[in-house]
């Protein structure tokens, strides 16, 4: 199946509402900046590189409905799209990177009419989506190489091309294994709280016919003693210069399991994921959610009134515990990050 998480269409954005995968597919017409920042808040669009293309294009349609007549009450209203989008998600650093990027390229055309500056930033739009499905398909080849025929291999979280502009990051090198004529075999962790394995990598996956299980989160331990899975590959919402990774919680829990049963823990990403002005994992903002992501499960209530609930959408995982991070640029270690 052929779909896109954001596109633009009919001089307004279309965005693939997630919350209602896998039973229906249902795309969103956000035809004002709000809404869109509404879909990103509510998880209607998600997946860091994903998150970035909706800010761009909402950026792009905030310019597209100005009816500013100088390019000082134009860039205000930019300046105010940017501000809403940038207060949605704070651990995703695409979101931050594409929103420097349009406002870079506004002002490197302030000399522009007002109606070129409105093409020019729906083409930088554009220009995001597009370099970030070249980068996807790059990432999917290199980190294809480390996947060798009979490999069961586990992801978490979606990191496909619903969380993407297209192919995916770490789903993009099982695609790339898969394409390559590799028999892998795909364990898939549900993803507490809101199942974004068991709801949107399952569905992937089964639209691409690749051979998958979907397991429990508390099965990866099991599954790995049990000699079924030979590999991990995740996504990452944020990496610090010294190469630990902000990612799905679990994550970390996940990667301490694959060390702790020598097997390779893999991350792949593009290079705007990578933040070099955070030193650590340590200062990476890490979102809080609300607590009926916890207590309910599709609306209905699985705990009791009153429980206290930690609910923190990420966690952080150390670079001793990857093998490698897998870029667009390249294969690189946490020593070779900054280079």
């Amino acid at each position: 199946m052929v779909f896109q998480s954001v596109a633009w269409k009919n001089n307004y954005v279309q965005i693939l509402n997630q919350t209602k995968l896998p039973r229906e597919i249902a795309y969103e017409d956000c035809k004002d900046v709000e809404t869109i920042a509404h879909a990103i808040l509510s998880l209607w669009v998600r997946g860091a590189p994903a998150i970035g293309i909706a800010a761009a294009f909402g950026i792009a349609l905030a310019a597209h409905q100005s009816q500013a007549s100088s390019f000082l009450s134009f860039q205000q209203e930019i300046e105010t799209a940017s501000l809403l989008l940038s207060k949605t998600r704070p651990t995703a650093v695409n979101l931050f990177f594409a929103i420097t990027r349009m406002n870079e390229t506004l002002q490197a055309n302030a000399e522009k009419s007002l109606s070129a500056l409105k093409e020019i930033l729906l083409a930088e739009a554009y220009a995001i989506l597009n370099e970030d499905i070249a980068a996807n398909r790059a990432m999917g080849k290199l980190g294809a190489s480390l996947v060798k025929s009979g490999d069961g291999i586990l992801t978490y979280c979606n990191t496909g091309a619903l969380a993407t502009g297209g192919h995916g990051t770490a789903l993009g090198i099982i695609r790339s294994a898969w394409e390559e004529g590799k028999k892998i075999s795909v364990f898939v962790p549900e993803t507490r709280p809101i199942l974004q394995g068991a709801r949107l990598t399952a569905w992937e996956l089964v639209q691409d016919q690749i051979p998958a299980t979907l397991i429990t989160d508390n099965m990866v331990g099991f599954m790995m003693r049990l000699g079924r899975i030979q590999c991990c590959f995740v996504g990452a919402d944020r990496i610090s210069a010294n190469g630990d990774v902000a990612n799905k919680i679990g994550t970390y829990t996940i990667a301490v399991l694959a060390h702790a049963h020598g097997i390779p823990f893999y991350v792949s990403a593009p290079t705007s994921t990578i933040d070099l002005q955070t030193a650590s994992g340590d200062q990476i903002p890490i979102e809080e959610r609300v607590a009926t992501e916890v207590t309910h499960i599709a609306g209905v209530a699985s705990a009791p009134d009153g429980i206290a609930v930690c609910n923190p959408a990420f966690d952080i995982t150390p670079a001793k515990y990857i093998r490698a991070i897998i870029t667009e640029k390249g294969i690189f270690n946490s020593d070779s990050l900054r280079k």
